[in-house]
């Protein structure tokens, strides 16, 4: 039997190095990428699989979702004709929270005031219009070490946010929101910043909220992105459970995920949810993020990332569960097109 297979051994080699070298790199260059694709095929039946069935009629809205809102609403440009649409637009839906952007912070931490000169008319408009909504400060900015931003290791500048968190507050916000990008999974500094945070929310009855990076759809994902990239777009599900712990609601980016078709996206999205809400606390309101805009690139396929598909896949992964910590968020307003409004009223607000 060893001579038969060495002398097929022998027959296999001596055809290979009759074809033409040519010939011989194509055929090696395709195997190796028959061999990459193996496990990618499989990852995409397998979120294909996540798509596949009909959500629950209990998967419906808990009224806990929320909507980001741009820099306009605070600045002066918005009217009361605006907030007019706002409210009609808002009406009958579950959402509870709005985030109005009223940052960015400065690298350093810190807060310009004079940035929302406006923030009083929109409190006292939004109060007035659509009495129950809690209006959240976003507050923002590029985190190093990947981008030239804050450095939340630095004690002086998470004391420079917590001032500022006072600020926001101090004018009538009904809570914060962190959108701090990229953190890093693993960051320390971070977790510190919202040690420090926590307790002031705490103490003035409001909610501390973040916006929240994918978790790793893959054990150990995130490593290989900063390794390949030197991008932390994902966050272990132990640091994801970590920040949930440590804030009143956490609401998932679960968009630009470069998934090419709309089935793919949408069992991404019910598999992050899956992931979302065994790491997420009881007590914290879990939001999962709606792609509420258009983009064709790389890392956002318009007609893949849907706010239709993001809606069905987290109905699928919360099914029957009694949760009521749980809601959608959309992002942004001034992006959502009525066919946005309409798919997540469609399939969430019933």
């Amino acid at each position: 039997m060893p001579l038969r297979i060495a002398a097929g051994a022998a027959r296999v080699r001596a055809r290979w190095r009759g074809r033409p070298r040519l010939r011989r790199l194509v055929t090696a260059l395709l195997t190796v990428l028959g061999l990459l694709l193996l496990p990618v095929g499989g990852a995409a039946a397998a979120l294909r699989l996540q798509y596949v069935g009909e959500p629950p009629a209990e998967a419906h809205t808990r009224g806990r979702d929320a909507l980001w809102l741009g820099h306009a609403w605070v600045d002066g440009r918005r009217t009361d004709a605006d907030l007019t649409l706002l409210a009609a637009r808002l009406a009958g839906t579950g959402i509870r929270d709005l985030y109005v952007h009223t940052g960015p912070l400065a690298h350093d931490g810190s807060l310009d005031a004079s940035l929302a000169p406006g923030a009083s008319w929109f409190l006292d408009g939004v109060h007035r219009r659509l009495p129950g909504l809690r209006v959240q400060a976003w507050l923002g900015d590029v985190v190093a070490p990947e981008k030239d931003g804050l450095h939340l290791d630095r004690p002086e500048v998470r004391t420079r946010i917590t001032v500022a968190v006072v600020q926001t507050l101090a004018l009538g916000f009904e809570g914060v929101h962190f959108d701090l990008e990229p953190v890093r999974s693993g960051s320390e500094g971070f977790l510190a910043l919202l040690d420090q945070i926590h307790p002031l929310t705490v103490s003035s009855g409001v909610p501390l909220s973040v916006a929240a990076p994918q978790i790793d759809p893959l054990p150990g994902l995130h490593r290989v992105g900063l390794a390949v990239a030197d991008h932390g777009k994902w966050w272990s599900k132990e640091y994801f459970a970590e920040v949930a712990r440590r804030v009143d609601q956490i609401a998932v980016m679960s968009y630009d995920t470069g998934m090419p078709l709309e089935s793919l996206y949408g069992g991404y999205v019910a598999r992050q949810t899956e992931l979302a809400l065994a790491a997420t606390p009881d007590r914290v309101d879990l939001l999962m993020g709606l792609p509420a805009y258009w983009a064709d690139d790389v890392g956002h396929r318009g007609s893949a990332e849907t706010v239709e598909a993001a809606v069905r896949g987290a109905r699928l992964a919360l099914g029957r569960s009694g949760r009521q910590s749980f809601g959608l968020a959309l992002y942004v307003d001034f992006t959502a097109t009525p066919e946005h409004w309409n798919a997540y009223r469609r399939g969430w607000c019933r």
